[in-house]
């Protein structure tokens, strides 16, 4: 039976990571012992030191609206961030607080976008960029990489992918799904292209900017001529174990932050008072204080790469941040494994979870076919048999 839903809700995908994660609990809920290697969300509890900032303003009785754009100490704290960790000067009239990144993302995109604008994605890109700008009425268009380039585009893809319909291109680094940080002069030589065609903006997503291991992350803004047309998008999920706090903000042009304010008022309003206090201990705390969680990280990444490379057709290389590894296993396309026709990375997914019990998300969803997602936010011991189990499962 068909339901009379509108056109914009019917042109959008259900989130891949999100139904991955929704298939995996339903066979955990029949018995089947599934390792979830799916979801990006850190697998640590909220620092102490954040979860008594909440329990503090609950004592203060922080408990009505707050204002849409954020409390004015956030916003302040959030521009200290700024200078102390990119080399940013904003002001709190350029900082609006969200409901998570991606309301950030989500507001950005409704008030910069028209229908028939384009919006560049250098693949792979994180699974809702590309419905966020459909669901502003823009088209998307995907600018591919390879593991060989590590991820990477390069300036004439860029400039190849330019039309007179392009309006905004998502930069994120380190990227999720692949881990890939783009260097300075890697920004830079990108920023120059940028240069030939004002009418772009940029959206720079530095969600997971904390978690790096080599590399740390430089942001396109601290490009002189670039800070005018960028906005920077950040929150406190992914360092600081926060994901379900749901707080996100961006740095931006005025004018723009204005429109995203107006936007923001007419549909969710200010995040939640509770979590905006937590947040502003939060963003002035010293790295240092998360740098536990970063350092497991970067010894789960190590196993992770260690053992795949110990299996046959996967094609595996050294991302530098987040807490992801995207293995090519297009090696496997057009075998039959145990009965099963594997024809693409949805299929080999879908496989895995079937023999080895392992839940992934296939490459498909991130612009990226021959690849899959594995997240290590996973205890080691966890790794170390979803990693078995897969081996097995191919054997």
């Amino acid at each position: 039976m068909s339901h009379p839903l509108s056109d914009r809700i019917n042109s959008l995908p259900v989130s891949a990571t999100l139904a991955m994660a929704a298939k995996a609990r339903e066979l955990k809920s029949q018995g089947k012992d599934i390792i979830g290697l799916s979801l990006g969300e850190p697998d640590f509890n909220t620092p102490d030191f954040i979860k008594d900032a909440a329990i503090n303003a609950i004592h203060e009785n922080y408990n009505s609206y707050s204002p849409v754009d954020g409390y004015l100490e956030l916003k302040e704290a959030i521009c200290v961030k700024f200078k102390r960790d990119n080399n940013l000067t904003y002001s709190p009239n350029q900082i609006v607080v969200s409901t998570g990144a991606k309301q950030s993302i989500a507001n950005v995109a409704q008030v910069l976008l028209n229908k028939g604008d384009e919006v560049l994605l250098p693949a792979p890109y994180w699974v809702s960029y590309s419905a966020i700008a459909t669901l502003s009425e823009a088209t998307f268009v995907e600018i591919p990489s390879s593991i060989d380039t590590d991820f990477k585009i390069t300036p004439a893809q860029l400039e190849a992918a330019i039309t007179p319909k392009t309006k905004m291109i998502f930069f994120n680094s380190p990227n999720n799904p692949s881990g890939t940080i783009y260097s300075e002069a890697e920004y830079r030589a990108l920023a120059k292209v940028l240069e030939k065609h004002p009418q772009i903006f940029i959206l720079s997503d530095e969600i997971y900017e904390h978690v790096n291991y080599e590399t740390k992350p430089f942001s396109f803004a601290a490009i002189e001529n670039m800070f005018e047309r960028t906005i920077t998008v950040n929150g406190l999920a992914k360092a600081f174990a926060m994901t379900g706090w749901r707080v996100g903000y961006i740095g931006a042009p005025e004018w723009i932050a204005k429109a995203c304010t107006k936007m923001q008022g007419q549909v969710t309003s200010g995040t939640n008072c509770i979590a905006q206090r937590a947040a502003i201990t939060a963003v002035l705390a010293p790295v240092e204080k998360i740098q536990y969680m970063v350092d497991e990280f970067k010894t789960r990444r190590d196993i992770v790469i260690k053992l795949l490379r110990e299996i046959e057709g996967f094609k595996v290389n050294v991302p530098e941040g987040a807490f992801y590894v995207f293995p090519d296993i297009s090696a496997f396309f057009g075998k039959t494994l145990k009965g099963s026709k594997i024809e693409n990375a949805n299929d080999f997914s879908l496989y895995i979870l079937e023999h080895a019990n392992v839940a992934t998300v296939t490459g498909d969803a991130f612009g990226a076919p021959n690849c899959i997602r594995i997240s290590y936010a996973a205890s080691e011991i966890q790794i170390r048999e979803a990693i078995k189990r897969i081996k097995e499962a191919l054997g």
